[in-house]
């Protein structure tokens, strides 16, 4: 059985969540969790709250046992992006783009 889990416009470039996703997809879900917790980046901290949603929701909705479940997949998308503007030299306007992501993680407790 799968579970799975979604965070919503987190104000972060989904390149920057992309490189911590690909560390953890595959292994076990308390051993994603640990190598998440270890790592110094904004990304790594919101990647594991949303692991630690998908695991509350596998156990809580599906009654099945945190030990048992393994990353199946961990897909991260753009969001929305933002447009500010910065003034520049002589009247004109450089655009500043804040970047948006959402972050999808499936726990399962069949090794594929």
């Amino acid at each position: 059985m799968e579970t799975q889990a979604t965070s919503k416009y987190l104000r972060i470039s989904a390149f920057k969540v992309r490189q911590v996703t690909r560390l953890i997809q595959g292994r076990p879900a308390i051993q994603a969790l640990a190598t998440l917790e270890l790592m110094p980046r904004k990304a790594a901290r919101l990647t594991a709250k949303t692991l630690k949603s998908a695991i509350a929701n596998a156990e809580n909705n599906h009654e099945m046992v945190g030990e048992d479940l393994v990353v199946k997949e961990a897909i991260v998308g753009e969001g929305s992006t933002m447009r500010r503007f910065r003034p520049k030299a002589r009247g004109m306007a450089g655009r500043i783009r804040k970047r948006t992501s959402h972050i999808k993680i499936t726990v399962s407790d069949q090794v594929s």
